[in-house]
């Protein structure tokens, strides 16, 4: 039984060092009583619209309320198809299915893992026809018009959002960014010449502050954030049962609001994003620097115009069960994220997708392994980490059967 123990994420070190001042927010929101809305949660909202340099944030009660909402009030509606892509948690697709659309989906970049831009351009050319009234993309594969293109900013890492945004508006698609990874990454946009902030770029962006996140809650929650004021007003209306003063209900909408509790947790931990996230960043070049010459790993590539924040460190392996299994029994933690394609979960069986649809997909979710990352994980665990990744991929490449296994191939 190994003596290591280096879990995959740590949640509990950032919450005693912050333990004074987390439990000051629950007594003032006991000696207040408020609970749900107001200043606490406007407080939030204005500061983290002011980090991600838009002009509006909505508070809501999760990510996947966030891209819900986001489509809603983007005008995404009943009978409509979204592009978006299967390597990423189904969260993004339950939203587009619950705002009444279905998903369709574009393979992958096999370097970021993000949406590749050429696969949306061959899909809009070769598999969609073009209405003539609207400029939309009608699918052929479905019949229905393509509203929107929800491009997923994943691992923290930025899609290539000029490209994205260029094909959008050549069809005329609403773009709204999954954030939901991505909270602080940063992308250089040629087209507007400056790093823009992920949750800048789209019509709308979704974002999660479930508690793994690199802005996590002591709970559920998620925010939009957007430029258009009347988006903004509509997600408001939408979280709060449609109401656009209190019992006066201009829509049916939900109860996807924002606790005050969670958003001054949120606040409180705001203003340490920017320095956890420069530690992620540390830690992935320590992995960088000690991995970077091993045979058999695939390293994350971060393209000169992303500044990611790793919210995930996810290296690429043939044998990932054995590595897996190795790093357990050394006492290492890690993570598949995610080891089934949405286009292949049972869940989206009527959608008619098949093996082999989305290659590079396919191939990235049978690989990836996620190993240990957060801004407390010390230099001596990541060696730790690799020295192990090291061994085991030395005792592979020396066993019995991978030898006969190359030589069959030779």
């Amino acid at each position: 039984m190994s003596s290591t123990h280096i879990p995959f994420l740590d949640l509990v070190s950032p919450h005693v060092e912050m333990e004074e001042a987390l439990v000051t927010v629950f007594r003032t929101a006991l000696h207040s009583a408020a609970f749900i809305g107001g200043k606490a949660v406007q407080e939030f909202e204005n500061a983290f619209a002011e980090f991600c340099e838009v002009n509006h944030c909505v508070g809501v009660g999760s990510g996947t309320d966030a891209l819900r909402f986001a489509l809603m009030a983007a005008g995404v509606s009943l009978g409509d198809s979204v592009l978006t892509v299967p390597n990423t948690f189904i969260a993004t697709t339950e939203a587009i299915s619950q705002a009444g659309a279905r998903p369709e989906f574009v393979d992958i970049d096999e370097r970021t893992f993000n949406m590749d831009p050429e696969k949306l351009h061959e899909y809009l050319e070769t598999k969609c026809d073009q209405d003539q009234l609207t400029g939309r993309p009608i699918s052929r594969r479905t019949g229905r018009t393509i509203s929107a293109v929800a491009p997923v900013h994943l691992y923290g890492q930025t899609a290539d959002m000029d490209r994205i945004r260029e094909l959008a508006e050549a069809w005329s698609l609403i773009v709204l960014e999954d954030a939901c990874q991505a909270h602080g990454a940063e992308y250089f946009s040629q087209k507007d010449e400056c790093w823009k902030r992920a949750g800048s770029m789209g019509k709308a962006a979704a974002f999660s502050f479930y508690p793994g996140k690199n802005l996590g809650a002591c709970g559920e929650a998620g925010a939009v954030t957007t430029n258009d004021p009347d988006l903004a007003q509509r997600i408001r209306m939408l979280r709060d049962h449609g109401q656009a003063e209190k019992y006066y209900h201009d829509i049916e909408g939900y109860n996807g609001r924002l606790d005050a509790i969670q958003a001054r947790i949120l606040r409180l931990k705001l203003d340490h994003l920017s320095r956890w996230n420069s530690q992620r960043r540390d830690k992935a070049e320590v992995y960088r620097e000690l991995l970077c010459a091993e045979d058999g790993v695939i390293l994350p590539a971060e393209p000169s115009w992303v500044r990611a924040v790793y919210h995930l460190y996810v290296i690429r392996i043939q044998d990932r069960q054995a590595l897996q299994s190795d790093l357990k029994a050394a006492g290492i933690g890690t993570g598949i994220h995610y080891p089934i394609p949405l286009h292949l979960q049972k869940a989206y069986t009527s959608l008619c997708y098949h093996q082999g649809d989305f290659p590079v997909t396919e191939r990235v979710a049978a690989e990836i392994l996620s190993l240990p990352i957060y801004p407390q994980l010390k230099r001596v665990d990541q060696e730790t980490v690799v020295e192990r990744v090291k061994d085991c991929l030395a005792a592979m490449s020396s066993s019995p059967s991978r030898l006969a296994r190359q030589e069959s191939l030779a």
